[in-house]
């Protein structure tokens, strides 16, 4: 079996594959950034007002004289005259100076009198509510780099340089499959011997988590024609998720239908609690993560191991690390890493009560999983453990 860390290692290590798809701007939120993005032109364009008021320029006034408007400029429109001593225009805010303004007063500050203005604002200086030209962004600059996660303020941003194409990191596809003689979907009459499915609706939900939908979900009987035939058929995808038939029993054929189909091991068990039996293989491109099929099992290996297998895709954190002290004492039974369900205040964290792999109690109440690490039996009130927020 592998340690935990071990396990960690060697997903990583296969994580190699990265895709890049280009999108509209208008539809890149919450993607990274795949490209240096480089300003189009200089924003603004232009010589802008920023309030509403009247355009002059500052040093061929003399602080005493009355201003003849000579125009008015709205937002969108240019006049390409040219102010001479004394002259001023009517502008908004948004609209481009005219040659020579440098200033704008506000419209509050002046007085009106026929086609004429007398400014009344002794703190008025040069350069006064005008935008210069570039002063956001240079025409080629770099204005956000790779890397960058795209908020909507970054959306807006990169738009307003014209720019309406971008290069993200794109969402790996993922497709599920469950396997399970026993398995009755919700909404259906159960029988004896038969449970309901749940391992899809829970990882479906967690994908949606990060923003992302699996491409398919098969259920299928624990026969192994019918495991490999679903294996062939999504091992196109860039994640395969399994869930159940991947112990050592009678039934459990996932393993030898992995290794049928092509796919290399490289591991199968993992010094952990719950999860042990956990499997991870590649073929080609495409990781493969083989789970027990307890519900509690199937959650926990998804948000230790493959959550961070999707960031190597997308390049996105999805959920914090930290390191916290217990609120509570707890004894480990084996010399196993144990992966508890857990609940936080951000200042201390407890362990929840009901941990077996299959029972979801605490999970339905739990916002992270608590890392007990291998070597170390007791932990005490107060000691510092491994958190990782799940919501």
């Amino acid at each position: 079996m592998k340690k935990v860390s071990e396990a960690e290692k060697l997903i990583y290590e296969n994580c190699t594959t990265t895709k890049v798809k280009l999108l509209n701007v208008k539809d890149a939120y919450g993607y990274v950034l795949a490209e240096a993005i480089f300003s189009k032109i200089d924003t603004p364009p232009f010589d802008q007002s920023a309030m509403d008021g009247y355009a002059f320029s500052f040093s061929d006034w003399d602080k005493k004289s009355i201003l003849t408007i000579t125009s008015e400029i709205q937002a969108g429109s240019f006049s390409s005259n040219k102010l001479v001593q004394n002259e001023a225009v009517r502008i908004y805010t948004g609209a481009a100076l005219p040659l020579s303004a440098d200033t704008v007063v506000i419209q509050e500050n002046v007085i009106v009198s026929n086609n004429s203005i007398s400014i009344k604002d002794e703190q008025l200086i040069q350069g006064k509510n005008v935008r210069l030209k570039g002063s956001q962004s240079k025409k080629g600059e770099c204005i956000l780099d790779v890397g960058h996660l795209l908020s909507p303020a970054s959306i807006s941003f990169i738009a307003g340089t014209g720019i309406d194409k971008i290069k993200v990191f794109s969402n790996p596809t993922i497709s599920i499959i469950v396997t399970g003689k026993e398995l009755v979907q919700p909404g259906n009459e159960i029988t004896e011997g038969k449970i309901y499915e749940s391992n899809s609706f829970g990882l479906i939900a967690a994908l949606n988590q990060l923003n992302i939908s699996p491409i398919s979900v098969n259920i299928v009987d624990d026969i192994e024609v019918d495991i490999i035939h679903a294996i062939s058929k999504e091992i196109h995808t860039d994640i395969l998720i399994i869930t159940g038939g991947v112990s050592v029993g009678d039934y459990d054929f996932v393993v030898s239908a992995l290794e049928k189909c092509g796919v290399k091991k490289v591991f199968h068990k993992v010094k952990q609690k719950p999860g042990k039996p956990f499997y991870f293989g590649k073929m080609d491109t495409t990781l493969v993560f083989a789970l027990p099929g307890n519900p509690a099992a199937v959650l926990t290996c998804f948000y230790r191991y493959i959550v961070d297998a999707i960031s190597t895709f997308t390049k996105k954190k999805y959920f914090e690390a930290l390191n916290l002290p217990l609120a509570n004492s707890y004894i480990k039974k084996s010399s196993l890493t144990f992966i508890l369900k857990g609940k936080t205040d951000l200042k201390e964290v407890e362990i929840l009560e009901k941990q077996e792999s299959y029972l979801m109690n605490s999970f339905a109440f739990a916002n992270c999983i608590i890392e007990l690490e291998e070597e170390k039996i007791d932990f005490n009130k107060g000691d510092f453990v491994k958190v990782r927020m799940i919501i």
